[in-house]
This record gives structure tokens, sequence and C-alpha cells, in this order.
């Protein structure tokens, strides 16, 4: 009977083994890496002022508005793997029901998901078009917006919720913003069951000026941001209404003031997300309009046109977000 001799393992073979088996494990971690992560891409559409027969002024390409709301909802659906859109206030530029009414028949040929946020040029203070009204309105031309109310909440995918504020002064004509005290108690309490998420703030008026105006800030800007602040998952807030492009990051909470699409730049952001397990990471695009006449003429009309396009890193940039 023959024995059998078990081979002698070499010092090269222990070595190739090793190997193997880091690059295997590496993989592994890489894939789990992958796995975990989560992307959400989405696109803010601000100020359009849409005026279904209005003139330009020196800040606003009113006349021009259905021109370059038409080519903004073509340039989004040409965009792949959009999650939702949202329009972040003045959707047009006098709140009549008509204006409304003719804005809507470009909003709703856009092809993802699409919410509003209630600008002050959206509301009438006294009169027909209550927020209620508008509502209702944007309702019966967007399958997926059931809202009754102007602030509300969503989750577009697991791992995510999105927070829409109404910022709008019911009783009295202002730039100025507010955020009554029955809705920050509201957003408390919504962050406060988030915290395990990447969190989407949408607003109209911003919580940070893109520069100072008295005119157009939140009044009580100090206050909801500290609501925000102390909370430490990623979170991300995202407004109009400067029509300007200004990005700030203070720790785990990113403030994004985008432009106009009325006024120069003529823009509007893509914003993509990636969830991974120890980091959140926001890749943001600023898209011109291609009708690059109306920008030129808009350039030509706005005093101060480096105020609204921004630096560069607060038109495009990628900004990171460590989780705790």
């Amino acid at each position: 009977m023959k024995r059998k001799y078990k081979k002698k393992e070499t010092f090269l073979t222990k070595l190739m083994n090793a190997v193997i088996t880091l690059v295997l494990s590496g993989i592994m971690i890489y894939g789990l890496q992958c796995y975990s992560a989560s992307d959400l891409k989405f696109v803010q559409l601000s100020d359009v002022h849409f005026s279904d027969a209005g003139v330009n002024t020196t800040f606003k390409m009113t006349g021009e508005s259905p021109k370059l709301l038409e080519d903004a909802v073509n340039q989004i659906n040409e965009i792949s793997d959009v999650n939702f859109v949202m329009l972040t206030g003045d959707q047009v530029n006098v709140p009549y029901e008509k204006e409304l009414q003719a804005f809507l028949k470009y909003a709703e040929k856009i092809k993802a998901p699409w919410y509003v946020v209630f600008g002050n040029h959206d509301r009438c203070v006294g009169g027909y078009l209550t927020k209620e009204l508008y509502f209702d309105i944007v309702a019966k031309h967007n399958e997926n917006f059931k809202y009754k109310t102007p602030y509300y909440s969503f989750v577009p995918r697991k791992g995510y919720k999105v927070i829409v504020l109404d910022t709008i002064i019911d009783d009295k004509v202002t730039s100025n913003g507010r955020i009554y005290d029955e809705e920050l108690v509201w957003l408390d309490k919504q962050l406060k069951e988030s915290q395990k998420d990447v969190v989407l703030i949408f607003m109209h008026v911003p919580i940070i000026e893109p520069f100072p105006s008295s005119g157009h800030r939140l009044l009580n800007a100090g206050e909801v941001q500290g609501i925000i602040e102390k909370y430490k998952n990623p979170i991300a807030v995202f407004a109009g209404h400067y029509h300007a492009a200004k990005i700030t990051q203070n720790e785990n909470v990113l403030y994004v003031a985008s432009p106009a699409l009325v006024s120069y730049p003529n823009a509007f952001r893509v914003v993509t997300v990636r969830n991974e397990r120890k980091k959140v990471v926001f890749n943001i695009e600023m898209r011109e309009t291609r009708e690059k006449n109306i920008q030129k003429l808009a350039k030509l009309l706005v005093f101060g046109s480096n105020v609204y396009m921004g630096e560069e890193k607060d038109r495009n940039g990628i900004y990171e977000i460590k989780k705790n």
C-alpha cells in the first residue's frame, strides 16, 4: 500500500495565497461599499417668473420667460435618471390664475416627478389666488403632487428625506420671508425623525444670504438655522429668491443659493448625491440656458452680473459631508 504524502507549502506558495486573499478581501470590501452607496439625482429650477405677455426689465427677462422655461424643460428631459425636479418659488411673475395655468402647460411636460415651493410672487395677499387654491390647481396638472399645505415632506428613495418649507409672509406684500412658529415645530419634528437620513431642505427665501439685502432676507433666519444645525446628519438646504449662485458649508450642513432662470445667468442646478457608508458627496452643477441671445441680453441689462453668477465654486463643485 502506497503512502500519500502531503505536498509541503513553499514560502512562495504561502506568499501567493496571502496576496490572493488580500486581493479578494479588497474586492469584497469595495463591492460592499458600492452596494451600500445610494445615488440620488435631482434638478432645482428656481425663479422662473413666468409671464404669458411680460416685458423685459433691467433685472428680469420676463418677456422671454416662456422661451427660457421651454428650453429648461427640454434640457431637464434630456438628463438621465432624474429622481425628481423641485421648483423653488416664484413660478409666476404675478399671482393670477391665468398665469399659473399658462406656466403649468410647460411644467407638466417635465418627465420626472416634480414639486413646487411657494414664492413671494406666487401668492396674492387678500386676493383670489390663495396658497390653498394655488396648490389645488398644481395638483390637477401633476399626478405626483397631492399636498394641501405649503410645507410638506416626502421620501424620494430609501436613506433620503425631502423637506419643503414655506417662507412666505401671509398678511402683507413683502419680499422678506418668515417661517411661522407652527411650521418651526413641524420642521424640528421632521429633522428629529430623520437623523439617519440624508436630509434635503427646499425653500424660497434662503437662510444664508448670497449677498446682503434687508428687503429680501428671512427675518428669523437665525432661529431656523439653529434648529437645523443642532442635528448632525448630512443636511443640504436649497433656496432661490436672490437670483444668485452661492454655496456655503457649515460642517454637516450645506447651504445652496441658486440662480434664477429669468435673470442672468439664466440657469438651473443639477445635483447628484452619493450616500456612502462614511460620507455623503454632493456633485453640484449649473446648467445655463441654451437661449444664448437671451442670456447675452440679460447680462447687458443687469447691474453687477458677477454677483449673480458667483464664483466657480458657487456654480459647480463637489462637496463632502462626513457621517458621525
